[in-house]
């Protein structure tokens, strides 16, 4: 099996670092692969930056699931939530579903989202106890 990596014409300054990051030739680059870590370092993508992201997006998944118990339990309705939040967890939750994962389904498998009013059709009673 055959992977295809992409390469980058990479112009560095007085210094030696990458200043610009080419996708066709330029006179005097340097050639280097998509994953060399100076060019995700400059894209900004450092490893750090990365294992950030990943502990940001395990939180993110936490707090869903801490919006799912306090849902299932009556402690905090969804309607309680800002609508661009309720907009947002609904996204989620829609992706989530459509990935294949087995996410709480706190929204109506048959309830739509209204575009033009930004409003959130859902049936509550469906959740489970």
């Amino acid at each position: 099996m055959f992977v295809e990596v992409t390469m980058f014409y990479v112009l560095r300054d007085a210094t030696g670092q990458i200043c610009s990051l080419h996708r066709d030739p330029v006179v005097g680059a340097q050639t280097l692969p998509e994953d060399h870590p100076e060019v995700r370092q400059f894209i900004g993508l450092d490893p750090d930056q990365q294992q950030f992201a990943s502990l940001d997006a395990s939180f993110l998944r936490v707090l869903e699931d801490l919006i799912d118990a306090l849902i299932r339990r009556n402690v905090l309705c969804i309607t309680d939530l800002p609508m661009e939040a309720q907009l947002k967890l609904f996204d989620r939750k829609h992706f989530r579903e459509g990935a294949g994962s087995h996410a709480l389904n706190l929204f109506n498998p048959n309830g739509t989202r209204n575009m033009e009013s930004n409003t959130v059709i859902a049936e509550w009673t469906d959740l489970p106890e």
